[in-house]
């Protein structure tokens, strides 16, 4: 039997990053790499951002390079 929450509705899908036909993820375009990341910093799942595994894999790579570039933060400033 599977367990949920009765009282709270889906979550929401953020939308593909290959419906707008880019076969890959800039590290430069924050506005969307931060739409795929909770307000904590941590990266959405697959199933939270319906994407494919290939499609993860480059947005775990694209965000790891904003990172490391100084484009995102590691983690929230509300520690």
């Amino acid at each position: 039997m599977t367990q949920f929450n009765r009282f709270a509705g889906p979550k929401p899908k953020i939308t593909k990053a290959s419906a707008s036909g880019v076969d890959y993820v800039d590290y430069k375009d924050i506005e969307n790499l931060r739409r795929m990341m909770s307000p904590n910093g941590k990266i959405f799942t697959r199933k939270r951002l319906s994407s494919t595994a290939r499609e993860q894999r480059l947005l775990a790579q694209a965000i790891k390079r904003a990172r490391f570039m100084g484009l995102l933060p590691y983690t929230s400033a509300t520690l």
